[in-house]
């Protein structure tokens, strides 16, 4: 079962490899994509139904032993994120059927796209935090060219600010791993969870710590580093927007949770403390910046920075029951985020426009899609019994039992924010019966060429991926238990992590600790 941590980096670069093989041949290309991505889901379904059955798995490809070789490891969190990954990739092909103009979809947007999840898979079940990094290059490189597909001015803007500030990033997190390999002599995380903790420099480490945070938190857009998301990610066609609102933050917030719970243990007051302030700020300005925005994607882009600040505090309370609210809140942030974007570009393709003040009465004309809007609208804001409550209330919870009662009213502030942004986007684009008069001298809102073609193509197509997420938000607020066993089950394995750091070094672990090499390179 092993090849099965193989398939979340194997089979999207397969898929890849033999769309660029095909690239003049369309059918064969939608044939080939949409194979691929279903394979995908199968293979991370297998993945997560073997982790949560018999345990977390690891493989050394090239058979070098940990720490010395390549490690893939998938535990219950990893496999479940591999697993949405997957589900969200196939959603975002088949949405982009219905979404996308020939001259975007058969310029690259099927290679770039499974290139994507390469890199997200990649990140998910890597062992080794050297080439954690390599899969954020891998993702960055593949986001760049997806956001400027089209090559429109807006696109190309958007993709300059989103490059140039995960390279910022890249650049962090690439000093921050050279210094801790200087200063622990390993790159395996389940070795650096063993060294770490006993090395004799814990301020060293922790200063080490910071850069860590710095860089994966630009990567996941918290505050104040988090312009260049809703600067950017209303610029691309609405399938790109969908797919990066899903996964490219909670790759930055995976690793966020991996090397917090794994490697810097020590000095957990700090960092912890940094992530509960960080967090806070960012949910209220997140939410803030929704409320003040008047173009759909852009309120969407801010409220889903709120969401990340959300699930920044979950892990800075550093509980088991906050950091099991945090993974639900990430489970329901992807499942919820991808189907709010994928409706509004199905919005902005029927309205014309992105701007709430040129949108008016889909609910009578559209009553399905304002329906599905509306689930999974209220599902992020947190409305019982909704996908989004149930974690909230789980956070809530664990900070009044931390006794962080400021963290506990910022929480249920932003909730109650969020819910007045998704009532205020309700009520202008779905109640309102005309759009608001145009003022004297107002620009005129930009054009998007994917909303000029008309009738809508493939409207099947473009509602069945949003109506399967939003359905699904809805499943995980009704039957919210199983979630919230496995999130549980999945927190006290994070902060308990024998099991994992057992599975990649074995019997290996004892011996490395009494030997010689990487951790001689510790205590020297």
């Amino acid at each position: 079962m092993t090849w099965l941590l193989v398939a979340p980096i194997a089979l999207p670069m397969a898929t890849a490899a033999l769309c660029l093989l095909v690239w003049r041949r369309p059918r064969a290309q939608r044939a080939i994509s949409l194979t691929g991505a279903v394979a995908l889901v199968l293979a991370s379904a297998g993945l997560l139904r073997a982790v949560w059955t018999t345990g977390p798995m690891a493989v050394q490809p090239g058979d070098w032993a940990a720490p010395y070789g390549i490690t893939l490891i998938a535990d219950p969190l990893s496999a479940l994120l591999a697993f949405l990954g997957a589900l969200v990739g196939l959603g975002t092909v088949v949405y982009a059927l219905g979404d996308l103009d020939r001259g975007r979809e058969f310029t690259g947007f099927h290679p770039l796209l499974h290139a994507l999840l390469v890199g997200v898979g990649g990140a998910f079940v890597t062992g080794d935090i050297f080439n954690l990094y390599v899969w954020f290059e891998v993702m960055v490189i593949a986001a760049f060219g997806l956001i400027a597909l089209g090559g429109e001015d807006r696109q190309v803007d958007g993709s300059v600010k989103y490059v140039v500030l995960n390279l910022i990033a890249t650049t962090i997190l690439l000093t921050a791993i050279g210094l801790l390999y200087g200063i622990t002599g390993t790159l395996n995380m389940a070795d650096l969870a063993q060294v770490v903790p006993a090395h004799p420099d814990q301020g060293l480490l922790t200063a080490v710590a910071v850069l860590f945070l710095v860089a994966f938190g630009m990567k996941a857009a918290v505050f104040p580093m988090y312009f260049w998301l809703p600067a950017s990610y209303h610029t691309p066609a609405a399938a790109v927007s969908a797919v990066f609102a899903a996964l490219l933050t909670k790759a930055g917030v995976y690793a966020i949770i991996r090397v917090f719970t794994l490697i810097f243990t020590e000095g957990q007051a700090y960092t912890y403390g940094a992530m509960l302030v960080v967090g806070v700020l960012t949910m209220l300005t997140g939410v803030l910046g929704a409320i003040a925005q008047s173009d759909l994607r852009r309120v969407l882009s801010f409220n889903l920075v709120s969401g990340i600040g959300f699930i920044l505090i979950g892990v800075g309370l550093g509980t088991v029951l906050g950091l099991a609210g945090a993974l639900y809140y990430t489970v329901h942030h992807i499942v919820v985020m991808s189907a709010l974007f994928m409706a509004a570009g199905l919005i902005q393709r029927l309205g014309g426009a992105d701007g709430l003040d040129r949108l008016h009465g889909f609910y009578l004309r559209e009553p399905w899609i304002a329906v599905l809007f509306f689930i999974a609208a209220m599902s992020l804001a947190g409305v019982p019994p909704l996908s989004g409550f149930w974690p909230k209330v789980i956070v809530v919870k664990a900070s009044l039992a931390e006794e962080a009662y400021i963290v506990a009213a910022a929480a249920l502030v932003t909730g109650f924010l969020t819910l007045y942004s998704m009532a205020k986007v309700w009520l202008l684009a779905f109640w309102r019966s005309e759009p608001a008069p145009a003022s004297a001298g107002a620009a005129a809102a930009p054009r998007d060429t994917q909303g000029e073609r008309a009738p809508v193509h493939g409207r099947r197509l473009l509602v069945a991926p949003m109506a399967i997420l939003a359905l699904a938000s809805l499943g995980i607020g009704l039957w919210a238990q199983p979630l919230m066993v496995f999130t549980e089950h999945t927190a006290r394995d994070l902060l308990a992590p024998d099991t994992y750091i057992e599975t990649v070094l074995g019997e290996n672990g004892a011996a490395t600790a009494d030997g010689e090499g990487a951790h001689d390179a510790a205590g020297e």
